[in-house]
């Protein structure tokens, strides 16, 4: 006796879906996890904690403040699309820093040529960077974790330690923190205003997003990280690529440390290289929102995520915040990853379903 043979529908279902699509798929948490814990903070801590929700109190900070650690997370964000790391932008943020504080401290120079030059000594890092990934072959993590040490070296025979305070000018901090519009919101007596280095931001991820997503460039830089062998046997250059990723990946970095002297303006020992983790935190987390690789409005929403996440703690648990935070952000690392790794041993699978299925199971098109 025959036993009756299965429809092809529901082979193809069997080869071709699995359980944790539908639960997954459905309800965007394989796309959209860091929006449900945004919305989830806002609703717990907008409820627990009266200032969480006011302008003055916690969005404008948190908008403002993470201006610095976005442009970090760029930084390392470009470079990892050619699947390099830059473990040395904690510490070129710092010397852009301790440049335009230093020039201003012993020189009558003008404080925009400060600038260019901090920008130009980044630029000239990560040229660096680049030559000895590129042309020394020596793996990107190992090159730049040393670039870092160099840097923090170079950083100390300029500046024997302390703060440098009061240094800039007026006219300069002005050109970046002066606010790009204020009113009163109605009924509130709260003061809605945002600094122009805000916008600076903005308009730097726009630009980064614009080249990644929606130029051969772009397309080419992920098409090295994806498979750099096949990619170079197709034409493609990779390492001009990965040289200037890292020569960018500079750039940013050297931006976000002028941010911090528009914001702050001074100089401290303790800028730079603490915001190196949260930063690669918030691309990793970043990287399994909206499109499953690393991309750039994936890593704003991780950025804010984490921001507001942090803030409502705080507010909270003011005394616990200090091993709270670290914490927080390790979580989130280890869970991005595992979410990503997921979702990878997910779709590995399918196409070995799809691969080992005959061709009669495989469904044609109406």
């Amino acid at each position: 006796m025959e036993t009756p043979e299965t429809p092809t529908s529901e082979k193809n279902s069997d080869v071709l879906s699995t359980p944790e699509r539908s639960i997954w798929s459905r309800l965007g948490f394989d796309r959209f996890s860091a929006v449900y814990v945004l919305v989830a903070f806002f609703f717990f801590f907008g409820i627990t904690e009266d200032s969480f929700l006011m302008w003055n109190g916690s969005l404008e900070f948190v908008l403002t403040d993470k201006v610095i650690v976005l442009m970090l997370a760029l930084a390392f964000l470009v470079p990892l699309t050619t699947e390099a790391f830059d473990l040395s932008i904690g510490a070129i943020a710092a010397l852009s820093l301790l440049i335009v504080n230093k020039i201003a401290l012993e020189t009558d120079l003008p404080q925009g040529l400060g600038v260019l030059i901090a920008m130009g000594a980044c630029l000239v890092i990560g040229w660096i960077n680049g030559f000895i990934v590129v042309k020394l072959r020596v793996n990107s993590f190992i090159a730049t974790l040393g670039m870092s040490q160099v840097v923090a070296a170079i950083i100390r025979n300029i500046h024997d330690g302390g703060q440098i305070n009061g240094e800039l000018s007026d006219t300069y901090r002005s050109f970046g923190k002066g606010d790009i519009f204020a009113f009163d919101w109605p009924g509130t007596g709260s003061e809605i205003a945002l600094p122009w280095y805000f916008l600076y931001g903005l308009i730097i991820t726009v630009i980064v997003y614009y080249v990644l997503e929606h130029t051969p460039t772009g397309r080419h830089m992920f098409a090295t990280g994806g498979n750099p062998e096949a990619a170079r046997l197709s034409g493609i250059n990779t390492d001009r690529l990965t040289w200037g990723g890292l020569v960018a990946s500079a750039a940013l970095a050297g931006f976000a440390g002028l941010v911090y002297s528009f914001k702050v303006g001074i100089y401290t020992t303790t800028f730079g290289s603490p915001l190196l983790f949260p930063a690669v935190a918030a691309v990793f987390f970043g990287a399994s929102q909206l499109r499953g690789r690393p991309n750039v409005w994936g890593t704003v929403i991780a950025v804010y995520t984490l921001a507001f996440g942090i803030k409502g703690i705080g507010l909270r648990y003011p005394r616990e915040i200090s091993w709270i935070q670290p914490m927080f952000e390790g979580l989130t690392l280890l869970i991005a990853v595992a979410i990503a790794s997921r979702q990878l041993i997910i779709k590995v699978k399918k196409r070995k379903a799809s691969a080992d299925a005959t061709p009669d199971e495989i469904p044609k098109p109406d």
